[in-house]
């Protein structure tokens, strides 16, 4: 039985079409126990999600073949019913010629962006007036290479709005660039605006923006650092401020940086590290616009793909992919620092975990 008061985590993952890859669970905001309650079949590799609270729609990516065979993106759209959380299948349409990783929504609700981190290109879907799959309008392909051996040509990992909803922020791993863009919604096309450059073989992959809109983060994959930049609404712009590292003075393994994400107060920036598979937490002097490290927290498992905080800030939860596993950790919203709570729940090759009130 679901309480009302539960929160719904919504689980993206890798997964053969004939298994489970969408997966729902709700969250015992008591104890921080996760329940399975739905589970979707039918789609190969729904490895990142989109939740529109307004419309209950859930968006998720996902793979298929073209008439010649070759891979290509794929969005599905379902619904969620908002007592229960379990999801009933809308509609689904191919979305760009490769395959994508991120999926995101404007804040109207009238358009979808997908990012192929191997087609190294963006996409601009609309949505219906219901929330329903709409048609691919536009297009957008980077071009490219940096220094680091993956960064051969672009590798556009993330799409991500400006708070006041202007702008998108694409995040190219295999460019060191995030790229701004415009949408135009009477000739329904991306325009490119502002591109800002990070240092070379940084590797740009998710953002986040201070609550205030004042600033903006980027955690850097292939270097394992996050850089803070000060953000300029009226012109979308991105000045960098500072870059520090996610992993501990001396560690010498493999790394790969993965998500971000920061409090709703402001006061502390969140990042994962796989490889050394930790949380590294920062705490952000809004007035200084210096970030200063708290700890790294084992994230219980391996590949720390992706983690996201309770919308009450009580909760941070992490996909393990390669442990198959979600641990949930209590959040001490005073100083910031995570306590593991001994819930782990088993699912396969986790890739994103979204907690929403319904």
């Amino acid at each position: 039985m679901v309480d009302n008061n539960d929160v719904f985590v919504f689980v993206g993952s890798y997964a053969e079409s004939e298994d489970s890859g969408v997966y729902v669970y709700s969250l015992d905001e008591a104890t921080g126990q996760l329940t399975r309650v739905d589970e979707v079949a039918g789609l190969k590799n729904p490895t990142f999600l989109n939740v529109d609270l307004d419309q209950h729609k859930l968006y998720a990516i996902s793979e298929t073949l073209s008439a010649e065979g070759a891979k290509i993106g794929e969005i599905v759209a379902f619904t969620v019913d908002p007592t229960t959380g379990t999801l009933k299948l809308i509609n689904r349409k191919n979305s760009v010629q490769a395959t994508t990783c991120h999926i995101q929504r404007d804040s109207e609700g009238k358009f979808l962006t997908v990012t192929s981190y191997h087609g190294g290109m963006i996409g601009l879907i609309s949505l219906e007036q219901d929330g329903n799959l709409g048609e691919l309008l536009d297009v957008k392909q980077h071009e490219g290479h940096s220094v680091h051996p993956n960064q051969d040509r672009p590798h556009p990992h993330s799409s991500f709005y400006s708070p006041d909803g202007n702008y998108l922020f694409v995040q190219d791993l295999g460019l060191d660039i995030i790229q701004a863009y415009s949408i135009d919604s009477d000739k329904q096309q991306l325009i490119k605006k502002g591109t800002t450059h990070l240092h070379p073989g940084a590797g740009p992959r998710h953002l986040t923006f201070h609550p205030h809109g004042t600033y903006a983060f980027v955690i850097n994959e292939l270097d394992s650092t996050i850089t803070s930049f000060t953000y300029d609404a009226e012109h979308g712009e991105l000045k960098e401020q500072e870059t520090v590292p996610t992993l501990p003075e001396g560690f010498t393994g493999e790394n790969g940086c993965a998500e971000i994400t920061i409090s709703q107060d402001g006061k502390y920036v969140y990042g994962s590290n796989r490889g050394h598979d930790s949380i590294v937490i920062y705490a952000f002097d809004e007035a200084t616009g210096k970030l200063n490290l708290v700890e790294h927290v084992s994230c219980e498992g391996g590949h720390p793909r992706h983690f996201a905080i309770t919308p009450n800030g009580d909760y941070l939860i992490v996909a393990n992919r390669d442990t198959n596993n979600l641990v949930t950790f209590r959040v001490d919203q005073e100083s910031g620092r995570l306590q593991y709570t001994g819930i782990s729940e088993t699912v396969s090759k986790p890739v994103c975990v979204l907690p929403y009130y319904l």
